[in-house]
């Protein structure tokens, strides 16, 4: 695991452009705190930070390969080296180190930009080719390690996190109006887009090839969920020989381990993986709250740990502490990201650091890759009947009352709940008739379920400064989940969707920058291409959406996840919200008033006013109130970066242990 930095410049690069390159890799120091390296030669400059899991004492990078004309440095892991490196050594190679991002050098000697088909695992590398003169950037297919992109007067700069970039001085510090409003929508900003002009991430699944002469940008996507060929058999009985595999390739490490245990069914089954695979011992760790509200999960963490005889470490989290390290966490996060539960993730990366521990495991992916969603499964059906609508008239009116009455027993109280509950889901059906029948044909219904979206488009209008809003695209916040028809196979298209929209720009944008801010690398075993493509190949022969949840996923791991887990009901990782929310604002809520956003012109003066007094107590879903507060800290601080190009004074945090 490492951070990255670099630039390929149109001309020779002088010594201040190198010296950009430094400040951007000091700027990764977290990501990387066991050693750094810089290349520079000519028109290009490469720099890394390292953090050293796999061949501790060697594979410092940058490497090379035998003659020295390829050089590369990568962020990641390459969890299927050993097999790479065997079959490449059996066709002449020569390694230098025990590295596995090595085998990428190798790879593309015989592959050139298809050597990421090879490759199993989160990465972000960049190769340069001195023969030809050629820069290849690659990102894995799930988007699990990011790798930012500008386009600078002097070439094309990249690095590992945003905030890497501002500081290098080449990038300015501007707004882009539509992704303001993107992330007003979400919480967050959909990948590939950022929400500073000019920059964007490399697409996951894509490489970005530069030739310097004469200067050409190409990118190629090289993978796409949709296109995972379809698959026959038992589904929980593929599935099950998947996470074996699985299990065997992703525990592969030179240094301690842990999980983050909820004790719940994703994170358990990790855990079982890990236990059964692991050279070593397994620690978990999981995160509660004072007197143990219903949602601390640690008993029943602490439950399963036991069972599989691992260590077990409690960590609680108290609200003065949270409230104290919410700038810093902004910061950390490196985009703006409106999750309050965000300082939970780093309460366990932080204890996991202060334990030894260097290599995290999480269950995240498992609710969108099997259905764990409501909201989810909802939008697979309701995408379903708009295109029946729009494309034959299958569908009329009557169809939206999808719901069937029984007669009520004949009491005065049982009629009149019959009728309130019939008003209310006519009401609902008749709704989702227009809103299908009035909105462009290639709009799914997705995310504009969730209630971040509805409460968005409701309010924004509101708040916003009207030369602001005359810079907005109105169809703008559709455009993830926008689609021409006839749209492939729907519950396939939701699984990609879900997992490019929500599960990449908040959960794992967040959980890569929080791990990486305590100098843990973090690994998603339910992220793993190879495993997505099973479940993916599986679903187009055998729909599962209308299935109980995770039907599949359950009955695969019956044989090692007991009961008392698999029966319990689906709890998320929530904190106290209402709480922590009134506690952050009693804090930080006058950041508002005549702030950043205001100056701006994105928040009216009497809208930011309003919105410093923090959120309402019925406000649905990720108040308004706290997305603005999030932003309004981001942009202090990166403006501040990008003007003095200085990095902004954050220690680590305290850890949140009692």
């Amino acid at each position: 695991m490492c951070g990255i930095a670099g630039i390929i410049g149109r001309e020779p690069l002088t010594p201040e452009t190198v010296s950009c390159v430094k400040r951007m890799n000091e700027e990764l120091t977290h990501r990387g705190p066991d050693g750094e390296g810089l290349f520079h030669d000519g028109s290009t400059a490469l720099a890394m930070r390292r953090l050293s899991v796999i061949d501790v004492g060697g594979g410092w990078q940058p490497l090379y390969n035998e003659d020295r004309s390829l050089v590369l440095v990568a962020n990641g892991e390459i969890y299927n080296f050993i097999e790479l490196r065997s079959s490449l050594e059996r066709r002449g190679h020569r390694f230098r180190s025990g590295s596995d991002c090595e085998t990428i050098l190798h790879l593309y000697e015989e592959h050139g930009r298809r050597c990421v088909d090879y490759l199993r695992g989160m990465f972000a590398f960049a190769l340069w080719d001195r023969k030809t003169g050629r820069l290849l950037l690659g990102r894995d297919r799930m988007g699990e390690k990011p790798l930012y992109l500008f386009e600078a007067p002097e070439g094309l700069v990249f690095a590992s996190e945003l905030k890497a970039l501002l500081r290098s001085g080449m990038v300015p510090f501007e707004l882009d109006p539509g992704s303001v409003d993107l992330f007003f929508h979400y919480q967050y900003v959909p990948d590939p887009l950022t929400v500073v002009r000019g920059v964007r991430r490399l697409p996951a699944g894509h490489t970005l090839e530069v030739s310097h002469h004469p200067w050409r940008v190409e990118e190629t996507g090289y993978w796409r969920m949709e296109e995972a060929p379809a698959l026959a058999g038992n589904p929980p009985d593929v599935i099950r020989n998947a996470l074996e595999d699985l299990g065997g390739v992703m525990t592969r490490s030179d240094v301690p381990v842990g999980i983050a245990l909820s004790g719940g069914l994703d994170s358990s089954l990790v855990a079982s993986l890990a236990a059964k695979y692991y050279s070593g011992v397994v620690h978990a760790f999981s995160v509660g709250y004072p007197g143990r509200p219903p949602h601390d999960e640690r008993t029943d963490a602490k439950a399963f740990a036991d069972h599989l005889g691992i260590p077990f470490y409690d960590i609680e989290i108290h609200q003065d502490a949270m409230v104290e390290s919410f700038d810093k966490l902004n910061y950390w996060r490196d985009e703006p990201i409106a999750d309050i539960s965000g300082y939970g993730y780093y309460a366990v990366m932080r204890c996991a650091a202060d334990h030894g521990i260097k290599v995290m495991l999480q269950g995240q992916g498992g609710d969108e890759l099997f259905w764990g969603y409501p909201w989810l499964r909802n939008a697979v059906k309701h995408s379903q009947r708009k295109a029946a609508l729009r494309l034959d008239g299958s569908v009329g009116v009557l169809h939206y009352w999808d719901d069937t009455f029984e007669w009520p027993r004949l009491t005065p109280r049982a009629v009149a709940w019959w009728l309130r509950t019939l008003a209310n889901r006519c009401g609902r059906g008749w709704k989702n008739y227009k809103r299908d029948r009035m909105s462009p044909a290639e709009h799914l219904v997705f995310y504009d379920l969730t209630p971040d979206f509805q409460s968005a488009r409701t309010d924004l209008p509101h708040v916003y400064g009207q030369d602001f809003m005359d810079r907005l695209e109105p169809s703008s916040p559709y455009s993830p989940f926008t689609c021409s028809q006839p749209w492939p196979q729907l519950d396939v298209l939701m699984t990609r969707l879900a997992c490019e929209t929500y599960l990449l720009g908040n959960g794992i944008t967040q959980g890569d920058r929080l791990s990486m801010a305590s100098s843990v690398e973090l690994r998603l075993p339910l992220m793993d291409h190879q495993l997505v493509e099973t479940v993916i190949g599986l679903r187009k022969n055998c729909p599962d959406s209308a299935l109980a949840p995770k039907a599949w996923l359950r009955e695969a791991v019956k044989g090692f996840i007991p009961p008392w887990v698999l029966d319990r009901p689906k709890r998320g990782f929530e904190p106290p919200r209402r709480q922590w929310h009134q506690a952050i604002f009693a804090v930080y809520g006058d950041w508002l008033n005549d702030g950043y956003l205001v100056k701006e012109g994105i928040l009216t003066p009497p809208a930011a006013k309003s919105l410093a007094l923090g959120p309402f107590p019925a406000e649905a879903g990720t108040p308004l109130s706290f997305k603005a507060l999030v932003l309004e800290t981001w942009c202090r601080q990166m403006s501040c970066l990008a003007d003095t190009g200085r990095a902004v004074s954050y220690e680590r945090f305290a850890s949140a242990t009692t």
